[in-house]
């Protein structure tokens, strides 16, 4: 089965995709003449060039409903395309889960890139929270395009960064010049000290930023507000503190915890609120069934509910 690459742009209707990937197309370090597919899954103001020289090895279709984008028809077009690369105009309406669940088992995304107006995406983002939530947290880099000189940048920064650290923010403005985001985002408590003190309105953060890089925090001693959660199959010292955490909208509420280890289990009940204070190890554990943050617990003390208790990235 040989692969093919796959590169996806997502974004509102005329958010700039099929200017941006017009463009790309024309760049013969991108387009090198081997078979591509376009797929176009909204149709905005602007348009393709089928004609044009560059888009002599590229097939276009369009899926103009997401019944059509299942992997018997994208297998199906990307084999009458011959195709050995994909790039994909999403639909900024369509759940990016429903695309990597349904695309064939050989499309292999390369790349995927977000397309935004700056001037409309804070309010797409305060009536559509989920929609704008569930592009940002996957993508690589985000491009907010029609930007004015005097565009407030901390704002579009807070807001890819209340969703993902991990995503590149480029800023495009109306007179063609561009530039990358270079605000600095430090994390709200000091991973240097003695005890690392997370406050009860971070804990979302901390969680965020532990999962995604573990081994940072090996060895260092935090203190946090917990819920307590113990299961049946639990070891008699374990239990997992932790907190209800919404990632993007109330639908999305989970409980995002850590195995905790401790000689004191027997004075635990679920739903216990405790503080805890421990040191992390990096270690397999069966509760994650691979490696994970196991906090040997050299404190606890029962406390109050944070004033909010499901805890949000702000």
């Amino acid at each position: 089965m040989e692969e093919v690459q796959v590169y996806l742009f997502t974004g509102f209707l005329d958010a700039g995709k099929t200017k941006f990937i017009r463009e790309t197309l024309q760049d013969k370090r991108f387009n090198d003449k081997e078979p591509t597919l376009l797929l176009v899954c909204e149709e905005g103001e602007e348009e393709y060039e089928p004609d044009a020289p560059y888009m002599k090895n590229v097939t276009i279709r369009t899926l103009g409903d997401m019944s059509e984008f299942n992997e018997e028809n994208l297998k199906r077009l990307t084999a009458e395309a011959k195709a050995t690369k994909v790039v994909v105009e999403y639909n900024g309406m369509w759940m990016l889960n429903d695309f990597y669940q349904l695309m064939p088992e050989e499309w292999v995304v390369y790349q995927e890139m977000m397309f935004a107006d700056a001037n409309t995406i804070e309010s797409y983002n305060a009536k559509m929270r989920n929609i704008v939530y569930d592009k940002i947290s996957s993508c690589e880099l985000i491009i907010f395009n029609r930007c004015k000189k005097d565009v407030d940048k901390d704002a579009l920064h807070k807001l890819v960064r209340a969703i993902s650290r991990k995503t590149d923010i480029a800023y495009e403005y109306t007179d063609g010049t561009a530039e990358y985001d270079d605000i600095v985002d430090p994390l709200p408590f000091d991973l240097n000290a003695d005890v690392i003190e997370i406050a009860d309105r971070d804990y979302a953060l901390w969680y965020r930023d532990t999962t995604e890089d573990m081994n940072k925090y090996d060895g260092k001693t935090v203190s946090f507000t917990a819920l307590v959660a113990i299961g049946k199959e639990f070891p008699a010292d374990t239990f997992v503190g932790g907190r209800k955490l919404m990632t993007c909208c109330a639908n999305d509420v989970m409980f995002a915890g850590f195995v905790c280890k401790t000689e004191h289990r027997d004075t635990l009940k679920n739903g216990d609120w405790v503080k805890v204070t421990g040191k992390i190890e990096i270690r397999f554990n069966a509760l994650y069934g691979r490696k994970g943050p196991v906090i040997h617990a050299e404190k606890i003390e029962k406390t109050a509910a944070p004033e909010e208790p499901v805890a949000t990235f702000y």
